[in-house]
């Protein structure tokens, strides 16, 4: 096999690859540039790419980002997004990153970042597979307690419309719902909005 057919072995497997994949695997960067001349690689940013037939979804975005940032976790509107659970149409990627972590210096696509640390962030962690990348996202219900946790930043309206949708659709229990809310210090703000909705 030549260190194309490789390259493409490992799109097919992974289906967004750096330029540091195609060197873990022993094969030189120059190969990418020349198969994206070639017309073989489409580059989907800055040192990503992917199969031209590889498909282009609302959320493949969210596998570039996870690419470039493993420690990033999906969050707020871009997961309420994801799961279903809102009517807003995020503009930017809405991630959370332990509070340790350097901002990255990326122009496209557009981040909006929130810093937390210990089980605020590790909690809910969801993984899924977008384009055959997996990306780490909260879950509906730790989707929920963090929009209550950052009313200021994303809305009250848009807290409450995710937990009517989130209860409604049955994506999270009511005991999923109050365990985020504990983990999230939010459970006295939550209370009210939890009883109107059952």
């Amino acid at each position: 096999m030549n260190q194309k057919q490789q390259i493409q072995q490992l799109l097919q497997k992974k289906g967004i690859i750096r330029a540091a994949d195609v060197e873990n695997a022993g094969i030189s960067r120059n190969y990418l540039y020349q198969m994206h001349k070639e017309g073989l690689l489409e580059k989907r940013s800055v040192g990503l790419y992917a199969l031209p037939e590889a498909p282009v979804t609302e959320h493949s975005a969210l596998a570039e980002v996870a690419i470039r940032l493993p420690y990033a976790i999906v969050s707020l509107l871009s997961a309420l997004s994801y799961h279903g659970l809102t009517t807003q149409i995020p503009h930017e990627i809405w991630l959370t990153v332990p509070r340790s972590s350097w901002r990255p210096k990326r122009e496209y696509p557009p981040l909006n970042l929130t810093y937390v640390s210990g089980s605020a962030y590790s909690f809910g962690t969801e993984e899924h597979i977008i384009n055959g990348v997996s990306v780490k996202m909260y879950s509906p219900a730790k989707t929920v307690a963090d929009c209550f946790k950052f009313r200021n930043k994303v809305g009250l309206d848009v807290a409450i419309e995710a937990l009517r949708e989130t209860w409604r659709s049955h994506k999270a229990t009511m005991d999923e719902l109050v365990e985020a809310a504990g983990i999230d210090r939010v459970s006295k703000i939550m209370r009210p909005f939890l009883e109107a909705t059952v």
